[in-house]
């Protein structure tokens, strides 16, 4: 029943019918998937499936675009991604003498159906192939002049790019991490824009330097500048929203941007947030490359002991919502039961797990009654239960036993402490328990909990008082000494 604690928050996602739709309203999704339609047997492409040139023309005409430059190379983007997401299949040339000036054709791909026809999930895997692909084009290597990488036998030389591809996608994987965190870790999921150059700094200043360096400066302004280009691209795609830097503070080729000073408006420079669509995307490829990254509704459908264990580290408003969920799958009829059976045991999270299950039955309501009298006698849920019916305002609850009043004690402190809580409330917590009974410490340390040394310690570090941490610390020793450890 141990939990470990999640690497991230757990996210609240929109539903798979929400996030489909923003998925096929993302504008690079919506014009390859118009191309892909307009596509038909007369449209030629190259021999990488690109559109040839004669056509760009037509097919920015087909998008509304201008008909300059931009317009096909905007066309050509969106055409690329119909390939890469398969709502177009690409077929080579027939024949064997066709040389690499041939033109192949194309046909509407399956997938081009399963955005109409397909479930939420389906547009969904399609829209995280674009975002692949995407992705993909914002780590490639910025080309200034590509004729000067070209060799006199034809051949690209792509090492003097000085370009590591694991690096730059670990670098934007990194820093869509860092925003991913950001998003969820105050649980507004993205209603405040995060400043590019935070975000660029917290990618290249380490966490114990003070005053930056002139060269860490520039580190920050370079990945400035990189970001800027990226999350333009990125934006079509739909996973954020992205106000780019004022172009008035773009400096010539040679110089370098400087960040921002104290009294210069951020904003200028940059701001990002991740969308809805975004959240679900970066936690995708997250899952995919191993990471925890939880989702409020994961454990809904699971057991009591998973969903207590799950729980255990999430911040009251997540946990809360998971609950809810998870109650609302399974119905009040031995709920309470399963939970409380859910909430016994000896190991270091047990205590955080009663906690969250006396906060669970709280949500409950009446039809827990019956399992939680069922449990006033038990050693370790006794106490849980007589709070439960408290405050509830039962008033035939029968007084618990001395030992019970210490062993709640020491769980319910116990509990705090593994879950990192508030130090403040924390010190409260301590006082608070410790000033309700006389000669607090002369029992405590008999408690037969097995947190009882570690909570004495903790109350002789957190108690006020100096008499009475100093008492703390002598129970904590007494403590160990009786438990041998």
């Amino acid at each position: 029943m141990s939990a470990e604690r999640p690497t991230l928050p757990p996210v609240r996602l929109h539903t798979e019918a929400e996030l489909a739709r923003d998925a096929l309203a993302a504008p690079l999704l919506a014009r390859a998937v118009r191309l892909a339609r307009w596509a038909g047997p007369a449209t030629r492409v190259g021999a990488g499936g690109e559109l040839v040139e004669a056509q760009l023309p037509a097919a920015a005409e087909r998008l509304g675009l201008a008909a300059d430059e931009d317009g096909a190379a905007e066309a050509s983007e969106a055409w690329r991604l119909a390939v890469d997401t398969g709502l177009l299949d690409v077929h080579d040339p027939e024949g064997e003498d066709d040389g690499d000036d041939a033109e192949g054709t194309v046909s509407a791909g399956e997938n081009l159906g399963l955005l109409t026809g397909g479930s939420p999930q389906d547009v969904l895997t399609i829209w995280l192939d674009g975002l692949e692909a995407v992705h993909a084009d914002a780590t490639a290597p910025v080309l200034d002049d590509f004729a000067d990488l070209v060799g006199e036998d034809g051949s690209i030389d792509f090492d003097s790019l000085d370009w590591d591809p694991e690096a730059e996608a670990e670098f934007l994987d990194g820093v869509l991490g860092n925003l991913y965190l950001l998003t969820v870790g105050d649980g507004r999921e993205g209603e405040a824009p995060v400043p590019l150059p935070a975000l660029a700094a917290s990618m290249i200043v380490p966490d114990d330097m003070g005053e930056p360096t002139d060269d860490v400066l520039e580190q920050v302004s370079e990945a400035m500048m990189r970001l800027d280009d990226q999350f333009r691209l990125l934006e079509p795609i739909g996973i954020v929203a992205y106000r780019p830097v004022d172009e008035a503070l773009l400096v010539e080729e040679g110089e370098e941007a400087q960040p921002p000073a104290d009294d210069e408006d951020v904003s200028r420079y940059g701001m990002v947030r991740l969308t809805p669509l975004g959240l679900y995307g970066i936690r995708a490829r997250m899952l995919e490359a191993g990471i925890d990254a939880p989702a409020i509704g994961d454990l809904a459908d699971k057991g009591a002991d998973t969903l207590l264990g799950g729980i255990a580290y999430y911040p009251e408003a997540a946990a809360r919502s998971e609950v809810e969920l998870w109650l609302a799958r399974r119905g009040p009829d031995g709920a309470a039961a399963e939970l409380l059976d859910a909430a016994r045991g000896a190991d270091q999270q047990a205590p955080l797990r009663r906690l969250h299950c006396q906060q669970a039955l709280a949500l409950v309501g009446a039809e827990a009654e019956p399992a939680v009298r069922a449990v006033l006698d038990d050693a370790e849920l006794g106490g849980l239960a007589r709070v439960w019916l408290a405050e509830r305002g039962a008033t035939d609850v029968p007084p618990p036993p001395e030992s019970m009043i210490f062993w709640l004690a020491i769980d319910t402190i116990a509990a705090q402490l593994e879950a990192d809580g508030d130090l403040d409330e924390l010190q409260g917590l301590v006082e608070g328990l410790s000033g309700q009974h006389s000669g607090f410490f002369d029992e405590a340390w008999r408690v037969a909990h097995p947190a009882t040394a570690d909570v004495l310690e903790a109350m002789g570090r957190l108690h006020s008082d100096k008499k009475k941490a100093k008492e703390a610390r002598k129970a904590a020793f007494k403590a160990r000494s009786r438990s041998g450890g």
